[in-house]
């Protein structure tokens, strides 16, 4: 007989020490427990307890772990916080986030000397107790967001080590300056307050910004800044230019129609003490694509509704006022917005108060079908089987259930009426003054902000400055040097007022932009013209209409001008010669044509300039290469050894997905979906928005340069694998389709599931972008027929899921190997023979990895065997 190896024997000292560490941390997360097992209760070993998504509402004897270091107690429904916590001395890391506390008892962390981190956020806490200073020494991580506080909690102030600090959404209106004075914080996040000293926009600049602020402020006292971005949305020929330059000349001023806005413009005008900055937004659907960038929270939407033209009935609603709802809840789900009916002078007066009132049904409707659909989500999430794998997503819907657009009392305005004018200043001046509409209108500045801000618009607005706004970074700061009270301004502190007059839309400057970094724009307006020699309305008309000479200029030919006209209509595609034509003929009428080789880069063939970086940083355009199958000139390639390129002689061309048009070309290449093709759908509420899927074509064709695209379909090739994508937006039915050839094998499986779950976080991080939009990815039952959809727990940035080997269709009865619904590789599964050579050939270089695959793609060619 063998004797049994002790823990400490050569033979086992791999399974001993495994042994040893599940005695020494345990995972329950997602058991249903409403009470702590007895097993783990009597493990004085233990050092580490997740018990992420229970049920727990008390944790009853857990001070018998006293060796505990991690406790990880999120989302669960517990109350009254546990005082039995005040016995793990040991503690390091403890988690509370997402569950339902009101307030925390005092003499709990004067007990936890060696505590670290911290989670408290998305509890109901307005408060903190006094004695959490007694981890002065330790505390690191602190993240109390998505609470109640109304006032920044005392305590916190002494906790010298802190070095990460989450305050989002709450009710704050103030931070004191003692929390930036030492050098400990490195970082700090408090978007979703209420800020006035220092205003959300300097805290965006992150913790030096704010340091410099209140630097600022120890010299001189505050001022108080009242300031509100006021933005005129509506389908075309509504009025909104009449209202905006009727609003700010203070009288009738009637635009015509060939005057009518072009992209977007940007005035600013005062009445009273607020400050008003108009921004008017072109009503053409092909404009939209651009409205993204601009459409900010935190302002006044003015909704110009043509009543002339409108009629009571759900076509012309949605056209003419539906559109614009649904686009502001879900992209600025927080908005104050002010209906503003025009051409009341066209109508009669029973006429104008019948649509007015029939306007406000149908947004009240609009707005509690949303309301209607968001409780349906969460009770189907609240009535699953297994409830614990939708917290992430119960609790987004939760958030998205508080966060409505607040619309006003429609105002019936006249525009060749000074009185209706008049009366329509009146509204908008009383619903700024509202605190509970408005809390963030007033802002507490340095008075440098407020100098610098005077002298940029004085500079602007000088003879010597040019119509297009543009200036060196460098020249403006030595400009500005020139002023009374300027002399000393230093290049930090610049840079921090940019900042702050980009995020209120004063100037325009994109640090983060490599070859934009050194421009400020004085006038945005000339980055929205920038903006609209692209992406605007009736394009190929422009193209038509290039002019022989600047044809001739361009080296190019009548011949040529026809080609890319073609070329445009049938793939939306351009040559940097076409663009360059374009944009040239296009200065040439607007009078700018010397800041054409700025815009555009030097010489025909060389330099990308700065339209092209701006296009493709708001994902308008994507550079695509028309190359050879095979390059005589390449390098050879050598295994290990980096390979160096060889940059193409071919001419770039442009991708604008907005402009392409239904194709069969993707269809033909991916020959039809199968029955076994992985299938999943990523559903959208209310719907995809307006230019979504064009801009998540940009986003995933750079990443795999390899695809066929259309106008809502797309075609992905990564190592010779496609992926295709499809659109379908219709009312109550939106979602995108994902579908893969079924692969064979566990390595299939594993790549196949890591090239859809890259695809799918793509798709997620555009969404965020939208904070009003619900997201949600299925797989459909693999049974013909069956209307029964799986929904995918919360994604967590890895591929494990779930650990069931089989799914069960609650609705067919069919079973299925859950490889083929949800990301997972099957444990035992043979691997195939080799199969024969792909259907492709692809040659690539560079490395990309995702998931657990690596895999060397960069940039691909592809082409049919």
């Amino acid at each position: 007989m063998q004797p049994v190896p002790r823990c400490g024997a050569v033979t086992q000292p791999r399974a001993c020490q495994e042994q040893e560490d599940s005695l020494r941390e345990v995972t329950l997360s997602t058991q249903r427990l409403r009470v702590l097992p007895p097993a783990v209760l009597s493990n004085p070993m233990l050092e580490s307890l997740d018990l992420d998504r229970n049920k727990l509402r008390s944790i009853t004897g857990i001070s018998k772990l006293c060796n505990l270091k991690k406790l990880i107690l999120s989302k669960n429904e517990i109350v009254d916080f546990p005082n039995e916590i005040q016995s793990l001395v040991c503690l390091e890391k403890l988690e509370l986030n997402q569950n339902q506390i009101r307030v925390i008892p005092e003499g709990i962390f004067s007990h936890l000397p060696r505590l670290k981190h911290l989670r408290l956020n998305n509890n109901r806490l307005g408060a903190l107790p006094r004695d959490l200073a007694a981890c002065r020494g330790s505390l690191q991580y602190l993240n109390i967001s998505n609470n109640l506080f109304r006032t920044f909690p005392q305590p916190v102030l002494q906790l010298a080590h802190l070095q990460e600090l989450h305050i989002q959404n709450n009710g704050l209106r103030q931070l004191p300056r003692e929390l930036f004075q030492g050098q400990s914080l490195k970082m700090f996040k408090a978007n979703g307050n209420p800020l006035r000293e220092p205003p959300s926009e300097v805290c965006a600049g992150g913790i030096q910004q704010i340091r410099n602020y209140f630097n600022q402020l120890q010299h001189n006292s505050g001022q108080e800044d009242k300031r509100v971005k006021t933005m005129f949305l509506g389908a075309s020929l509504a009025g909104k230019s009449t209202i905006c330059k009727s609003l700010k000349q203070g009288q009738t001023k009637l635009v015509p129609k060939e005057e009518r806005t072009v992209g977007i413009e940007i005035s600013e005008f005062r009445i009273e003490d607020f400050t008003f900055l108009f921004w008017d937004f072109a009503g053409q659907l092909e404009y939209y694509m651009t409205h993204h960038v601009f459409i900010t929270p935190q302002a006044l939407v003015v909704l110009v509704i043509n009543l002339h033209m409108y009629q009571t009935n759900d076509k012309t609603f949605k056209d003419l006022v539906g559109f614009w709802i649904n686009n502001l809840s879900m992209r600025v789900p927080n908005s104050v917005v002010l209906p503003v009916g025009t051409h009341v002078d066209c109508c009669r007066e029973e006429e104008v108060e019948e649509k007015r009132r029939d306007i406000m049904a149908k947004i009240t409707a609009m707005l509690m079908e949303r309301k209607s659909n968001l409780a349906h989500f969460i009770n189907n999430l609240e009535g699953s089987e297994e409830p614990e794998f939708y917290m992430d997503q119960w609790e987004r819907l939760k958030e998205m259930e508080n966060c409505t657009l607040t619309i006003l009392n429609l105002v019936a305005v006249n525009c060749t009426d000074h009185r209706d004018i008049k009366k329509l200043e009146a509204t908008i001046l009383e619903h700024v003054k509202n605190e509970e509409l408005f809390p963030e209108v007033v802002r507490v500045l340095p008075p440098v902000y407020r100098q610098v801000e005077a002298a940029i618009i004085d500079i602007a607005q000088s003879e010597e400055m040019a119509d297009h706004g543009m200036m060196d970074f460098q020249y403006l700061l030595s400009k500005l040097s020139h002023y009374k009270h300027l002399a000393n301004l230093g290049r930090e502190l610049l840079q921090d007022i940019l900042r702050y007059l980009h995020r209120i839309g004063l100037v325009v400057w994109y640090e983060e932009i490599k070859h934009l970094e050194s421009t400020v724009f004085l006038q945005p307006t000339f980055l929205i013209t920038m903006f609209k020699l692209l992406v605007r309305y009736r394009l190929v008309q422009q193209l038509e209409s290039i002019s022989v000479d600047t044809l001739i200029g361009e080296h190019a030919t009548i011949r040529d001008r026809s080609n890319w006209v073609w070329t445009f209509k049938s793939k939306a595609m351009l040559c940097h010669r076409a663009v360059r034509a374009l944009v040239k003929h296009q200065l040439c009428l607007e009078g700018m044509q010397e800041v054409f080789e700025e815009i555009m880069g030097h010489g025909p063939h060389r330099g990308r300039g700065k339209l092209f970086s701006l296009l493709e940083h708001f994902e308008l355009c994507l550079e695509v290469r028309h190359t050879e199958a095979l390059n005589p000139q390449a390098t050879e390639f050598v295994p290990g050894k980096l390979w160096e390129t060889t940059r193409g002689q071919g001419e770039s061309w442009y991708l604008f997905p907005t402009y392409l048009n239904q194709t069969e070309e993707v269809s033909e290449v991916w020959g039809g979906d199968h029955p076994e093709d992985l299938h999943i759908r990523v559903y959208f509420s209310p719907e995809i928005p307006e230019g979504f899927f064009q801009r998540f074509l940009v986003k995933a064709c750079s990443f795999y340069s390899t695809h066929w695209v259309a106008k809502a379909t797309c075609l992905l090739i990564c190592n010779g694998k496609p992926l295709l994508i499809k659109e379908n937006n219709q009312r109550a039915y939106s979602y995108l389709e994902l579908r893969y050839r079924k692969p064979a094998g566990r390595t299939g499986f594993q790549f196949a599931w890591d090239f859809l779950m890259a695809v799918v976080f793509i798709v997620q991080k555009l969404a965020e972008e939208w904070p009003g939009l619900h997201m949600c990815v299925k797989t459909p039952c693999r049974t013909a027929g069956c209307p029964a959809e799986l929904i995918w727990p919360d994604m967590d940035g890895t591929n494990t899921m779930t650990k069931e080997d089989v799914k069960t269709c609650g609705t067919c009865g069919h079973r299925f190997g859950t490889e083929l619904l949800l990301p997972k590789v099957p444990r035992e599964l043979e691997e195939p023979p080799s199969q024969p050579s792909a259907h492709y050939y692809v040659t690539s270089y560079g490395t990309t990895t995702f998931g657990t695959s690596s895999i060397h793609v960069n940039k691909q060619n592809i082409s049919n065997e």
